[in-house]
């Protein structure tokens, strides 16, 4: 397989695990590691995806609010609610197991619980709030919109590479491998994301990205010992929120 070839097939892998849209069929399927490096396009797809329906609501005389709601809706929809699910079995099972194995069996679990479910009403309120006050602008909100999947997504091939898998099975295993340059790929997507859509404003944002994933990872080190599937996903969660809060705050 020639290497063009093979990082289309990276892509094509990326998607087809992140997200729920249409993404064909793969006869030679590489590794999720090697198609970490993809993770951040796959935000861009799926900012893509988002941003169209924000910016045909708000063409259609929808007001800022519900026309953020929609495009969080969808959002929603494009990835399957996969990275919300992940934030919310992280909360059930950080918060609701007494050690390890139990934490571990918690997010396992499909049913969520009293702290999950707070986990996502806050996380969602969050989100959806920071799009509504910047979707009065509809260019900088949809610009937003695709920066932040990207810059979101970026950090999870770092975590891949440095937080061992905390079971046996799992996405988190099955993920593991990826490489150093991967992830600096990852980043350097991200960062260009990021200083295209706000230029010097993009420091604090990844600032505050920063800071909230690496608190993620020492929490989820301390609490089962590494990453799962469910630990990325809360990753990109919180660092989706914290480019909104700084957003709102700056913009």
């Amino acid at each position: 397989m020639s290497p063009l070839r093979a990082r289309l097939a990276e892509l094509q892998l990326a998607v087809m695990l992140l997200t729920r849209l249409p993404a064909g069929h793969l006869r030679e399927a590489p590794s999720i590691g090697a198609s970490a490096w993809a993770f951040p396009l796959v935000g861009a797809l799926v900012g893509g995806v988002t941003a169209t329906v924000l910016l045909a609501a708000l063409a259609l005389g929808i007001t800022p609010g519900m026309a953020a709601g929609l495009a969080m809706a969808a959002s929603i929809v494009a990835t399957g609610g996969l990275h919300e699910d992940g934030l919310a079995d992280v909360a059930d099972g950080f918060g609701g197991g007494r050690d390890r194995a139990r934490k571990l069996e918690i997010m396992k679990d499909s049913r969520i619980g009293s702290y999950g479910g707070l986990a996502l009403i806050l996380g969602l309120g969050l989100r959806w709030q920071g799009l509504a006050v910047l979707a009065h602008d509809p260019k900088l909100a949809a610009l937003a919109l695709i920066a932040l999947a990207v810059s979101s997504r970026a950090a999870l091939p770092l975590a891949l590479l440095w937080m061992p898998a905390a079971r046996a099975d799992g996405m988190g295993k099955a993920a593991v491998g990826t490489t150093a340059l991967r992830a600096l790929v990852a980043l350097a997507i991200a960062v260009a994301a990021l200083a295209f859509a706000f230029g010097s404003a993009a420091l604090p944002i990844i600032a505050a990205q920063t800071v909230l994933q690496l608190a993620l990872v020492i929490v989820a080190l301390r609490q089962i010992g590494g990453q799962t599937g469910d630990v990325l996903g809360a990753m990109q969660q919180v660092a989706e929120i914290a480019g909104w809060l700084v957003l709102s705050s700056r913009l």
